[in-house]
C-alpha cells in the first residue's frame, strides 16, 4: 500500500531506526505519523504526532489505541537488547527482552489489527533482525535477543494465516547491525538508519512479505537451510 496519505504508527519512534521510519513516512507524504514513546516529550521529529506508549503495559497500549483509532499502518519497531549471558545472568532480564520485543509487538497487533481492518485495511510491519534468522559465531551474547526475534518471526508468519483475509498485510523487516544506541559499543560496520528506513517503507509499499534491509540479512537468509552444522562447523558430527 502507498504511504502517501496513510496514517502510520511507529513504536519506539523517538530515536534510532524508529525515528528514521517516522521521518521517512513523513517524507513520503503520510497524512499523519504517530511516534510512540514512553515519554512523548522525547519525540523531536517535526510533523510527527507524539503518542505516549509503553508496549509492555496493556493499559498504555489500550489508551494508545483509543487515541490513534485512525491508524492504517503499524510498524512494530520498539525493542531492547541487554546483551546477557543466558548461562549465568538472571533470566528475568531475558523475560524483559521478551516483554518488549515479542509480547509488546503482540499486544500492539492485538490492539491495532482490528483498527486497521476497520479503517479499510492496511499493513503491519514487524522490525526483526538477522539474528532472528540465525545466531552466528561470535554473537552468542545476543542469544536471548535473537530468541525474541525468532519468536516474533514465527508469530508474523502464523498471522499470515488469518490477517491478510481481513485486509491486513504483514511484513517482516530483517536488518543487521545498524547505527543506533543499541550497538553503539560494537566495533562493526553499521548501516545508516535512513537507508534501513527507506528499504522498510519500500517493502510496505511493495506489499512485500519479507524485507532484507542489508547485505548481512541477505547472507544470513542464504545460509544452507540454516543448518547449525554449517553455521558452526565445529558442532558437526
Amino acid at each position: 500500500m502507498k504511504i502517501q496519505d496513510a496514517v502510520v504508527l511507529v513504536t519506539g519512534g523517538n530515536r534510532g531506526i524508529g525515528k528514521a521510519l517516522v521521518e521517512e513516512a513523513l517524507a513520503r507524504g503520510a497524512r499523519k505519523v504517530y511516534a510512540g514513546a514512553r515519554d512523548p516529550g522525547t519525540v523531536t521529529t517535526p510533523g510527527a504526532v507524539p503518542l505516549r506508549l509503553d508496549v509492555t503495559d496493556p493499559a498504555s497500549v489500550a489508551a494508545a489505541a483509543e487515541q490513534a483509532g485512525d491508524v492504517q499502518v503499524l510498524i512494530n519497531n520498539a525493542g531492547i537488547s541487554l546483551g546477557l549471558d543466558i548461562l549465568t545472568d538472571d533470566l528475568d532480564r531475558a523475560r524483559q527482552e521478551f516483554e518488549v520485543n515479542y509480547f509488546g509487538a503482540l499486544r500492539m497487533i492485538q490492539a491495532f489489527a482490528p483498527i486497521i481492518e476497520g479503517n479499510g485495511g492496511g499493513h503491519i510491519q514487524n522490525v526483526n533482525s538477522a539474528l532472528g534468522l540465525a545466531v552466528a559465531p561470535g554473537y552468542g551474547r545476543f542469544t536471548a535477543y535473537a530468541a525474541t526475534k525468532a519468536a516474533l518471526l514465527m508469530a508474523t508468519n502464523g498471522l499470515r494465516d488469518t490477517l491478510p483475509a481481513r485486509g491486513v498485510e504483514l511484513s517482516s523487516l530483517h536488518v543487521g547491525f545498524t547505527d543506533t544506541d543499541m550497538i553503539r559499543g560494537l566495533d562493526v560496520p553499521k548501516n545508516p538508519v535512513a537507508e534501513v528506513a527507506g528499504k522498510a517503507i519500500d517493502g510496505i509499499e511493495a506489499s512485500a512479505a519479507e524485507v532484507l534491509a542489508d547485505e548481512t540479512s541477505v547472507q544470513v537468509k542464504a545460509l544452507p537451510a540454516l543448518d547449525p552444522g554449517q553455521i558452526f562447523p565445529r558442532t558437526a558430527a
